[in-house]
């Protein structure tokens, strides 16, 4: 029995992944989505969505994407509730992707990945108990919840010391826990850290622990490693800003990923180096990682691929 040949594959279901779902399936790629172990993506872990576009009273993560998913099959995306595996990536123009979901061996034209990336946390047992209830990943996402509150940032990083200028401007004070003596900051965004007033600084210090009634954050529990004194700051709010980890593993030794693990795709678009084979979302974009711009760079890899068929044929 000869296996049937899709003409377009889509790996991950986050808002790139069905947005790319929804203008393939109108361009009538007829796509199948694998949705991997977490469907809908980090958006799932997210409570109030404010700042998506079309949505002026606001929506939770998990009706979003239950809306994107509802969106690409009523044009007959199919979505299959299973893990991409392994994948075998051909590189030749016009050549087949063997991708494997456990056994089963499925053959595509094109591919999208938007497996995305996931946020590095800690490990304390304690951010899963308050996540959604003061724990947040992301600043601009959840900021806007702790205007004239007190916060934490966890981190020493860009990505720590963005987070905590730009919650200065919404907070009433920004306490900084590094880990180290120093940052590990560019010196720009040292200086920024360093000349705004209501950020606090505190180094050698380490997050162990989250205390609140009814799984809301009041307290942050921590440590000076130094002279290992406990002591609590009151907070409304603990963003941890260690950086995310980009879900490439499968992918590894097949395309090109930065440094970092980020599939690298070429400026002003979703290819990647491998013909047929793009890349959207989170997996590729570690400088913006919303769900408008995710979304966005899910209708450009659609694009991309019918465009490829296109010129195919």
């Amino acid at each position: 029995m000869e296996q049937n040949i899709l003409d377009c594959v889509i790996v991950g279901s986050g808002p790139s992944g069905f947005t790319a779902a929804i203008y393939a399936a109108r361009a009538d790629l007829k796509p199948e989505l694998y949705t991997g172990l977490e469907p809908g993506g980090q958006l799932t872990t997210t409570t109030e969505v404010d700042n998506f576009p079309g949505y002026p009273a606001g929506i939770t993560g998990p009706e979003m994407m239950m809306d994107l998913q509802k969106q690409a099959e009523r044009f007959d995306t199919k979505v299959h509730y299973e893990m991409i595996t392994k994948v075998e990536l051909s590189k030749e123009v016009g050549g087949i992707h063997k991708l494997y979901a456990g056994n089963k061996e499925i053959l595509a034209k094109t591919v999208i990945i938007s497996t995305g990336a996931t946020a590095k946390y800690l490990g304390l047992d304690d951010e899963k108990k308050y996540n959604g209830g003061g724990v947040s990943a992301c600043a601009t996402c959840d900021g806007f919840f702790y205007r004239g509150k007190d916060v934490v940032v966890v981190g020493a990083g860009d990505t720590a010391a963005e987070e905590a200028t730009y919650l200065a401007k919404l907070v009433n004070k920004v306490t900084m826990l590094v880990r180290k003596g120093e940052f590990r900051a560019s010196k720009a965004m040292i200086h920024r850290v360093e000349n705004t007033p209501n950020i606090e600084v505190k180094f050698h210090h380490e997050l162990i622990g989250i205390e609140g009634e009814n799984h809301l954050v009041e307290r942050a529990v921590v440590i000076n490693n130094q002279t290992q004194e406990k002591s609590t700051v009151d907070v409304h709010g603990i963003f941890i800003a260690i950086g995310h980890k980009p879900n490439t593993d499968i992918f590894v030794g097949q395309i090109n990923l930065d440094e970092n693990g980020y599939i690298e795709t070429e400026k002003g678009s979703t290819r990647t180096n491998l013909p047929g084979v793009f890349a959207a979302g989170d997996v590729q974009d570690h400088i913006y990682r919303q769900a408008i711009t995710a979304a966005g760079s899910g209708c450009m890899a659609a694009m991309d691929a019918e465009k490829y068929l296109a010129e195919l044929n």
